[in-house]
């Protein structure tokens, strides 16, 4: 019937209805049409090679956007890979809605092709599921996963398309009642605010403290919370702590930043305002040693169960940036701040001062072959030396994501994208592509150890196909950690000259992968080969690869979590 649509246009009509601008994904049976018509209402599909990396690209476009980021997916196994990205958006707290075509729903249970009960597998990975069993019920099966994506704590969404549904038909007039009905049932939840007497309480304890510091993560930055944190620090005069994806939230080179004294404000302070970060493993679990045994968190979260579950001095269950703001005003109705000259200011001050000062001798040294630090300095420099807008920093690897975590500095929010709160490998290519496509006035910059690349390293054809601004540097030591560092004693048994289970190919040749597809590829092992090429990169804004040779016995094993390996 010429006035019909079936409901691979449906279900494109009710994405791009209900605000969806962008999708991740890899087409197949049976959602290619689907992504075709996605296309055709005007939505961009950035189609890749791998479902993992297209999931991470999503979860990544989440928390960079603040709207949720979409994956596509075909049946069966496509929908097994795309749990790696749906499960990364619910431990990092971020939108992302999976959908994913299903076997024929009267073959369930015959061993359809690719049948599985998707349902079933993405439960423990996501915070609501949902199958449009008739193609009536898509419409609204889709704003029912976009809002429950965004609604409270953000998170991983999975809604189920079968074959059969796809295939169906219904009038465009029927499909238009269908959409408007709704959007008109769609729900968005009020922002949780805190009672006005907690908000006071929080403030006493910030003003009767001696050393009082502020803690903030990747949930104040996923909520916008920059402007009210900075006014909040430069009020008070409190030293802040941001976790890692928190850098940028208030300047890395701010004079109460007390990053590179971690120890002694987080072992020395008694109350401590933690905002949009978990007392996980990142935070110690807010527990001594680490932490002073008599410490008073003062905790601001939009979950109240996390607050629960943490048991903190004092709990906010709300949005940060509001939270923070309610706090500005109660503080600026009875000002404090602790002055430049306060002890515990001082203390850390002088802390973070002597702690740059021995870093920064370190990185001074031109060491050749390279270690870390000295093409890390080199790519500090150059991305410092763009301003504004910062790039976005993508940083993966052992060694490379840590020794990155405190060389490079991030001055604007959301620029810098890791392995996050599960330590996850394998995101950098589909965290640059979100980047690239979320920002688009921005440059995106990868800095990722040779091992973390080869996770997605064929997705640099998508950078290329899609003329991407992303450069990609991998810091190529010759496998996991830096190839073979096993002791003599332990190279025995049958397979004693097999390579190590840590070690790749020596001096692979990862840039030569980028100039396969038409990208540019350098090869770089001394200072001024580097800077060179991330001159010429940096300024061409097209897809490369930095293949930097480093020493393939710099570093540590497991990086700095060798006590867990």
């Amino acid at each position: 019937m010429a006035d019909s649509l079936d409901g691979n246009v449906l279900a494109a009509k009710s994405l791009a209805r209900f605000g969806v601008a962008h999708m991740f994904g890899v087409v197949g049976i049976p959602v290619t049409s689907l992504a075709n018509r996605a296309v055709q209402m005007g939505i961009r599909f950035i189609a890749f090679h791998n479902e993992q990396s297209a999931g991470y690209a999503a979860s990544a476009y989440g928390y960079l956007t603040g709207r949720t980021g979409l994956l596509l997916t075909v049946s069966g196994p496509g929908c097994v890979h795309g749990l790696a990205g749906l499960s990364n958006a619910m431990i990092n707290t971020w939108p992302l809605v999976m959908i994913s075509g299903s076997s024929d729903q009267k073959d369930s249970g015959r061993g359809d092709f690719q049948e599985l009960d998707q349902i079933e597998a993405v439960k423990p990975f996501s915070k609501f599921s949902i199958k449009a069993k008739d193609i009536k019920e898509i419409p609204s099966c889709v704003a029912r996963v976009l809002d429950h994506s965004v609604s409270g704590r953000p998170g991983g969404c999975y809604l189920d398309l079968p074959t059969d549904v796809l295939h169906q038909t219904i009038t465009e007039s029927e499909a238009e009642n269908l959409l408007a009905e709704a959007e008109k049932g769609r729900t968005f939840e009020e922002t949780i605010v805190p009672e006005s007497s907690e908000i006071e309480k929080a403030v006493s304890l910030l003003r009767k403290a001696e050393r009082p510091l502020i803690v903030f993560g990747k949930g104040a930055a996923y909520g916008r919370a920059e402007g009210e944190m900075r006014k909040l620090v430069e009020r008070t005069g409190i030293p802040f702590l941001p976790t890692p994806m928190g850098k940028g939230l208030v300047n890395d080179d701010h004079e109460l930043a007390a990053s590179a004294a971690r120890s002694l404000a987080i072992g020395k302070c008694d109350v401590a305002l933690v905002v949009g970060a978990r007392l996980n493993w990142l935070l110690h679990f807010g527990e001594s040693p680490k932490w002073d045994k008599d410490v008073k968190f003062i905790l601001v979260d939009v979950c109240e169960e996390e607050i629960k579950l943490r048991k903190p001095h004092l709990g906010l269950v709300g949005d940060a940036k509001k939270v923070l703001e309610m706090i500005n005003k109660e503080i600026k109705d009875d000002p404090f701040c602790l002055g430049n000259s306060h002890p515990w200011v001082e203390a850390v001050s002088k802390k973070v001062k002597d702690n740059l000062s021995r870093m920064e001798a370190q990185l001074a040294k031109d060491v050749v072959p390279f270690n870390f630090l000295t093409p890390m300095r080199i790519i500090r420099d150059a991305i410092l030396g763009l301003g504004s807008p910062a790039p976005v920093v993508v940083s993966e690897g052992a060694n490379t994501m840590d020794v990155g975590r405190s060389v490079l500095v991030q001055t604007e929010p959301r620029t810098r994208l890791d392995a996050g709160t599960w330590g996850t490998m394998g995101v950098g290519l589909g965290y640059c592509i979100a980047a690239a496509v979320a920002n688009p006035d921005r440059l995106v910059v990868a800095v990722e150890g040779d091992s973390g690349f080869g996770f997605s390293a064929m997705e640099v054809e998508t950078l290329v196909r899609y003329k991407l601004p992303v450069v990609v540097i991998v810091f190529n030591n010759g496998g996991v950690y830096g190839g073979d560092r096993r002791s003599p004693e332990e190279v025995t048994g049958p397979f004693k000259d097999d390579p190590a289970p840590t070690s790749f190919v020596p001096g692979a040749a990862y840039h030569t992968l980028m100039e396969a597809f038409g990208g540019k590829g350098y090869l770089v092992g001394t200072p001024g080969e580097l800077k060179s090429a991330l001159l010429e990169s940096f300024s061409a804004r097209k897809p490369a690869v930095i293949n930097v040779t480093i020493d393939p016995f710099a570093g540590a094993e497991s990086g700095r979590m060798q006590h867990k390996n």
